[in-house]
């Protein structure tokens, strides 16, 4: 028989795992289209990064498991986040691959950042609330989403495109995640 974690925690690791999937597929479908494709690394970096956000936020429901009375809002709440997760994977890729035509990730990167940076806030505004309030975590546990809601609004807002302010947000990011890695070594255990 099924905890009530085990239960509730299949949908969310379904939709992770569509999140994973779009990644890997649009990976797949660069490969594919190599000599069709200019890549542009800010983009690439965005890929890695949305992927590990799905891969932690699977690894995070695990400390859910403790929780031994689930009720449907808060698992629909709960859920949000990797909706979210997903959304921002497939924005990270077009729509439809053409096989035939060239595809620069610089023109559809600075065509849809936009989109994509408000699913990130929405991402960081989930994040934050759910730290508040299910992690307990004080406002000392949300500086990190506060300032990407700030940083990203600016930028989404002002329709920011100098490459060099794309260039800084994901290398910080990726510095943060790994400084975060190694912060987190011995806690992000499953025993």
């Amino acid at each position: 028989m099924l905890s009530p974690f085990e239960y509730v925690t299949v949908l969310i690791s379904i939709i992770l795992g569509l999140g994973i999937a779009q990644i890997v597929t649009g990976l797949a479908d660069i490969i594919h289209q190599w000599k069709q494709v200019k890549l542009y690394w800010p983009h690439t970096l965005w890929m890695l990064i949305v992927f590990f956000l799905h891969i932690q936020e699977w690894w995070n429901i695990y400390d859910l498991r403790l929780y031994e009375v689930w009720r449907l809002p808060t698992f629909l709440f709960i859920s949000l986040y990797p909706i979210n997760l997903f959304v921002l994977a497939r924005l990270l890729f077009p729509l439809q691959s053409h096989e035939t035509a060239a595809l620069d990730y610089k023109v559809f990167y600075f065509s849809n950042f936009r989109k994509f940076f408000v699913g990130v806030i929405f991402t960081a505004i989930i994040s934050g609330v759910e730290n508040l309030s299910i992690s307990s975590a004080g406002l000392e546990g949300i500086l990190l989403q506060v300032l990407i809601v700030i940083v990203l609004s600016y930028v989404a807002l002002k329709n920011i495109k100098q490459e060099w302010v794309h260039q800084v947000i994901v290398v910080i990011w990726i510095l943060a995640i790994i400084v975060s890695i190694i912060i987190n070594w011995d806690i992000w255990l499953i025993t």
